[in-house]
């Protein structure tokens, strides 16, 4: 049977999306399963649960990034005069990494949507916190402190999973920066931005995001910590749609992943 906007309301509201509150979303719409209205009736059911006070974000990041390309370690080297063909990253138009599932781009192009200004770790949001969630994103560690993900944590905002598997929790880079581990994977890499008008290629140098932080981690640890966290009796989980989705505390799950990753991996 196909899913409609009331019985997402539903859904939410029963498992603990609240008036007022500021979540950052993951989503699978295949898992949700078939909505009436498609994508922008799940956005809508979302907005109406948080009402007026409330603010949806999500993280897009940059669907012709190349930071697979110009990072000092990248394997495939593009010719420099191919790369000058690149349209530079701009907030208002770039398209929303497509692997992190429709809904990005569907919240991103969203009536009065803003989305912050680092090209990879770029977040969109919409509602009353939006503005300042995205604003002065910084370009270099651009997971870690004054990030959307810090501000979220800052304001005990919560993480939806509707569908979307336990290794897709973003704020979990934010407790890899925060975390006293030895030896981070660092990279430096370059980004084409849009600055003044002009496309600028900017140096970045983040933590590696693209595989485990740190010597010794194993792919999957991310979603071993959300895992470990639910088994402990914390979040609540519940069925949106079709979609087996759970509600974290954002402020409870970045100390309780940093005490994690500490205690596996730290000194």
């Amino acid at each position: 049977m196909p899913i409609v906007h009331s019985q997402l309301v539903r859904d939410l509201i029963r498992l603990g999306l609240e008036a007022g509150d500021t979540v950052m979303v993951h989503s699978s719409m295949r898992a949700v399963g078939k909505v009436l209205g498609g994508p922008d009736v799940v956005i809508r059911a979302l907005l109406d649960v948080i009402g007026a006070a409330g603010t949806v974000m999500m993280y897009v990041d940059w669907e012709d990034g190349v930071q697979h390309l110009t990072r000092d370690d990248a394997a495939e080297k593009l010719d420099v005069r191919l790369l000058e063909e690149l349209p530079p990253f701009n907030p208002k138009t770039s398209r929303a990494r497509r692997a992190h599932g429709i809904l990005s781009e569907f919240l991103r192009t969203w009536p009065g949507a803003c989305r912050s200004g680092n090209p990879d770790a770029s977040i969109a949001a919409v509602g009353v916190q939006a503005q300042w969630l995205c604003a002065d994103h910084p370009l270099q560690y651009g997971y870690g402190p004054g990030s959307p993900l810090a501000k979220l944590v800052e304001v005990r905002g919560k993480v939806l999973l509707l569908g979307a598997p336990f290794d897709t929790v973003t704020l979990l880079h934010y407790a890899e920066h925060m975390a006293r581990l030895p030896n981070k994977r660092v990279i430096r890499y370059r980004e084409p931005l849009l600055v003044n008008g002009a496309k600028v290629w900017m140096e970045i140098e983040e933590f590696d995001t693209s595989q485990p932080v740190v010597a010794g981690a194993w792919e999957s640890y991310f979603a071993d910590i959300v895992q470990e966290y639910l088994a402990s009796g914390k979040g609540r989980s519940g069925q949106v749609g079709y979609a087996p989705s759970y509600l974290l505390n954002a402020a409870d799950l970045y100390q309780y992943a940093v005490a994690w990753m500490e205690g596996h991996f730290g000194t």
